[in-house]
């Protein structure tokens, strides 16, 4: 693991942060491998690690590393990038990971309002499947709104307090 300049790291309280998140990570619904990677990551001064990194902090396979990578990338959560003068890929965590995986979440909601608009007309509005599924319609719907709201609060809040991205 690389460290900054200047600064000793537990290699273990590390270890223990990592598998104490991602088991948090992992009781919110995150598969374990792509939870112990992204908590590696995160953990990481650079917030980035080669596979090679990775695979040597948590005592995985290439291959372990390598869908948990590809799980984590496609939820926003992680991106790849290439060593300078190398072949060798970098995954890196961003500071506003959060923030990318739940407006990528938003995409997964609006499809559901589909389905949902979709439930109701088929199940007929005035059945008690159609209204159960018109108030989840209208809980996603809400959601949606506030959640807009909320994201740019916290652009703004995050720029007052980290400064702009």
């Amino acid at each position: 693991m690389t460290e900054s300049p200047g600064t000793a790291r537990d290699a273990e309280a590390v270890s223990r942060f990592v598998e104490s998140f991602a088991a948090q990570l992992v009781e919110a619904g995150l598969a374990r491998m792509p939870a112990r990677v992204f908590a590696a990551l995160l953990s990481s001064d650079e917030g980035a690690m080669t596979s090679a990194e990775l695979g040597e902090q948590l005592r995985i396979s290439p291959a372990a590393v390598s869908g948990a990578v590809r799980y984590l990338a496609q939820q926003h959560m992680v991106s790849r990038e290439r060593e300078p003068g190398s072949r060798r890929e970098r995954y890196r965590v961003h500071g506003n990971q959060w923030y990318e995986a739940l407006t990528n979440r938003e995409t997964v909601i609006r499809r559901w309002e589909g389905a949902l608009r979709e439930g109701v007309t088929s199940l007929g509005a005035d059945t008690a499947a159609g209204r159960r599924m018109a108030e989840t319609l209208a809980f996603f719907e809400f959601i949606e709104v506030e959640f807009a709201t909320m994201m740019e609060r916290w652009r703004a809040h995050r720029e007052k307090t980290f400064g702009p991205p």
